[in-house]
């Protein structure tokens, strides 16, 4: 339970509690009921349309927040799943597999957190290894092999930063990854269904369409550690939140994903089954959309987008001061949003971090 949540959760506990004693007493107590659910439906309302995006931030964090694995579930039929890169083992971080959206083949591919301890360490809390992202390769160029669309799901506060991953080229990975996922002759839709933070996002983040549900978020890094290089205070992320724009709105405004799904009343935990509706609808729409586009200009509006992200829609604007920063501050290009077009005093236009990414990976 959030603390923002007490009022509409203690209205929730006592419609709870007049339904039990009518049932019990055999009262009618139907009217009463009614007027408490339209006070809850009302303050529930009002809370959600105010969230900071620090309280949205912690909704895509709620331990209850449906997994991968719960879209997988509700969403694709005859499901599969397919284990390791043929290079190193199997990283259960990283789920994936074949399976029907709708009599559709296609190819699913999901960052996995856990439910409790015993699952978060067998998932390393959802921060994927090289031989993750290398999976995720295997499976996506199996699925342009076999004509099957891929489906990626995102959940992932960024890649492990653990020296065993960099001792086996977790960033080298990660760009790799960026490459392939770029130039892959099949139709791609991404959808960010909770946390996307950093080169672990991206891994899996590179596709024809971008969607992103209501209360996720996605940016270059996450609220504490922003607050941890800016303010050397992991205390001060709800103010790092703001700055980096992170949001669904704010992707969308900036250009950064295509579509924001809404969420059930309360946020995706509180209603998997309908929030998964949404989803599945909405790849569904996209991948009809795309199945009809030719393949090598599907893979030509791709690169596009990639290589000249600025190009995209939504509004350019410079560098922000953050409060409490000075334009000399170490880390103040860190809080830019993605894809914005902004300029050096020289006048030379910069590259956004993810030009960079393309451009090593393809060297």
């Amino acid at each position: 339970m959030f603390e923002w949540e007490k009022p509409l959760i203690e209205l929730e506990r006592r419609i709870a509690e007049l339904r039990t004693f009518s049932e019990a007493k055999g009262i009618d107590l139907s009217g009463e009921i009614a007027t408490l659910e339209e006070r809850a439906s009302a303050l529930r309302q009002e809370i959600y349309r105010n969230l900071t995006p620090w309280q949205r931030v912690q909704i895509a964090r709620h331990p209850r927040r449906p997994t991968a694995l719960d879209y997988i579930g509700r969403i694709f039929g005859d499901f599969l799943e397919l284990h390791g890169d043929r290079t190193f083992r199997d990283d259960p971080a990283i789920v994936g597999g074949i399976g029907l959206l709708d009599g559709i083949p296609v190819t699913v591919i999901g960052t996995q957190k856990g439910r409790d301890t015993k699952e978060n360490l067998a998932r390393n809390f959802g921060l994927p290894h090289p031989e993750g992202f290398r999976k995720a390769m295997r499976l996506a160029r199996q699925a342009e092999k076999f004509g099957r669309p891929v489906v990626t799901l995102i959940d992932i506060v960024g890649a492990y930063p653990g020296i065993e991953a960099e001792e086996r080229g977790q960033g080298l990975v990660i760009a790799e990854s960026i490459r392939t996922f770029s130039s892959l002759r099949t139709p791609i839709v991404c959808a960010i269904t909770g946390e996307a933070g950093s080169g672990g996002a991206l891994a899996i983040g590179v596709g024809d369409r971008i969607l992103m549900m209501e209360y996720a978020w996605h940016s270059v890094i996450s609220p504490e550690g922003c607050a941890s290089i800016l303010w050397k205070d992991a205390a001060k992320a709800p103010e790092a939140a703001a700055a980096l724009r992170l949001t669904a709105e704010e992707c969308l405004r900036l250009g950064v994903v295509d579509e924001v799904l809404p969420e059930p009343p309360g946020g995706a935990h509180r209603d998997p089954d309908q929030a998964a509706r949404t989803l599945k609808e909405a790849l569904l729409r996209n991948l009809q959309d795309l199945l009809k586009v030719d393949r090598d200009e599907l893979v030509r509006r791709r690169e596009e987008r990639y290589r000249h992200e600025r190009s995209r829609p939504g509004p350019r604007t410079g560098p922000r001061e953050i409060e409490g920063t000075s334009p000399s501050s170490p880390g103040r290009e860190g809080v830019q949003g993605r894809g914005t077009d902004h300029q050096h005093e020289t006048g030379e236009e910069c590259e956004t971090n993810q030009d960079r990414m393309y451009h090593r990976a393809g060297e």
